[in-house]
This record gives C-alpha cells, sequence and structure tokens, in this order.
C-alpha cells in the first residue's frame, strides 16, 4: 500500500480540519512547500494536496502554493479541491500535479471526469457522512450513496477512488473499516482510504483487509503525522506488511 501524507491548503497555511468543519480549523505550517520537502525526506513516495478553498468556494487561490510544492519535491503530487472544469483540472497539470481529485464535480458532472480522464491522470473524491456523498468542501448533501457513485465511475478510466468518512476525518480515531470493506468488495476500481488514522495500529487494520484477493492501494493522513503520532517510518512499515500488494498507476 501506499502512504499518502496530507497537505491541506488554506489561506496559504497547512491545515486540518476537524470532521470537515472549516470552524474547527487547526494550522500547522506557514510554509506548504517545506512541510512537502521534509515528507519526502521522511521517505514519502507521494503526496496528497487538498486546496480547501477551492473546494468550498471554487477560487484557486492556493495554485502558487501547490506550484511551489510541485517545484519542491520529486514524488507525484496528487491535488484535490475546486477542480470542475476540464480547464481547471489543466491547470493544475501545467503546475506540475500528477494526478487531479474531482469530488464535487463528479457528483453533478460525471462526465468531466471521462473528458479528464482520456487525458490525464484522474481520481474521484467520494466524502461521506455515513453513506452519503457530501459535495462543495463538505459543506452541502449530494443525496447519492458511496456505492452508486462509485459504480458510476467503474468505466470511467479513473485511477482510483479516494474515499474519506467525513465524521472520523481528522479525528485520530480510526478509519470506517467497516464502510470501505463494504466498498473494496462491490467495486474493481483502487481505493484510497482516507480519514480517521490515528495510530499504527489503525494503519495495519487497512493494510490486512481483503475482499477477494484485493486489498487497498493506498492510505491518507495528515494529523497524526502533523502532531506525531506516528512517524513516516512508521507507517511505511505498516502499510508493507502485504508484499504481493499491486502497484498504483498515476
Amino acid at each position: 500500500m501506499i502512504f499518502y501524507p496530507a497537505i491541506d491548503l488554506r489561506a496559504g497555511n497547512a491545515v486540518r480540519l476537524y470532521q470537515g468543519d472549516y470552524a474547527q480549523e487547526t494550522v500547522y505550517g506557514e510554509d506548504p512547500a517545506a512541510q512537502a520537502r521534509a515528507f519526502v525526506a521522511d521517505g514519502a513516495e507521494w503526496l496528497h494536496v487538498v486546496d480547501l478553498d477551492a473546494a468550498k468556494t471554487g477560487d484557486p487561490v492556493n495554485r502558487p502554493v501547490i506550484a511551489s510544492i510541485c517545484a519542491s519535491v520529486d514524488v507525484p503530487v496528487q491535488v484535490g479541491g475546486g477542480v470542475r472544469t476540464v480547464e481547471a483540472a489543466q491547470a493544475l497539470f501545467d503546475l506540475g500535479v500528477t494526478r487531479v481529485v474531482i469530488g464535487s464535480a463528479a457528483v453533478e458532472n460525471p462526465d468531466l471526469v471521462r473528458a479528464v480522464a482520456a487525458e490525464h491522470p484522474v481520481a474521484v473524491g467520494l466524502d461521506a457522512r455515513g453513506d452519503e456523498v457530501a459535495t462543495h468542501g463538505w459543506t452541502e448533501r449530494s443525496g447519492r450513496s458511496v456505492g452508486e457513485l462509485a459504480a458510476e465511475f467503474a468505466d470511467a478510466g479513473v485511477a482510483a477512488l479516494v474515499v474519506t468518512e467525513i465524521s472520523v476525518d481528522g479525528t485520530l480515531a480510526g478509519p470506517d473499516t467497516e464502510g470501505l470493506s463494504r466498498l473494496l468488495a462491490s467495486t474493481d476500481i483502487p481505493i484510497i482510504a482516507s480519514g480517521g488514522v490515528g495510530t499504527v495500529e489503525h494503519l495495519r487494520t487497512l493494510a490486512e483487509i481483503e475482499a477477494d484477493g484485493r486489498r487497498f492501494e493506498g492510505v491518507i493522513s495528515g494529523r497524526a503525522l502533523y502532531e506525531g503520532a506516528f512517524t513516516m517510518a512508521d507507517a511505511l512499515a505498516a502499510l508493507r506488511l502485504t508484499p504481493t500488494d499491486p502497484e498504483i498507476e498515476p
């Protein structure tokens, strides 16, 4: 499994939200590019970046920061938040982004995902409260289930589904293993698990989940790293318990 350290951007800072609440924000650094370099120096093979401002309002105010991150590291960077048009996706690729994550727009305009995926690597972000996917920076209800949307993109050519249970995100209380396991068994699309990871044991639990011989392709974590719950080395060791893990394509 691939470990994706998370860098969430708001007003140019590296932050984390508690349960997706913009009013419950912790700022972890004023230089996200320096944080990116530190993660890579510690062994990160990918970075996961979210533009929280763009996710909520559509205004890509953090693009200069994203460009700085991409220029600062020599590993692939996947970026989500506010990708609602082909032009917005292309702007990120032009900055050096390896793969974009399309969330709200994937729910509202599935054809956008297909259009971008025909030219570039794309992941679909499914952020859910319970089984219902939320959109626009987790502030609006979609009325669509995770499983329903995953099925809709089965033939869209997407590289992965980035699946987050909002109720545990930023809490360190543990991932939604039940919901993630159910989805793993229901789709052939690679799944990157996100939300709630707070201990090495949580990582080991995710690494051991299997359905029809398939495992999660990766896991995203942010707050646990920032607050020293475990180190990058701990995370990488925990996720390499399964030597036959398939590799995810960009």
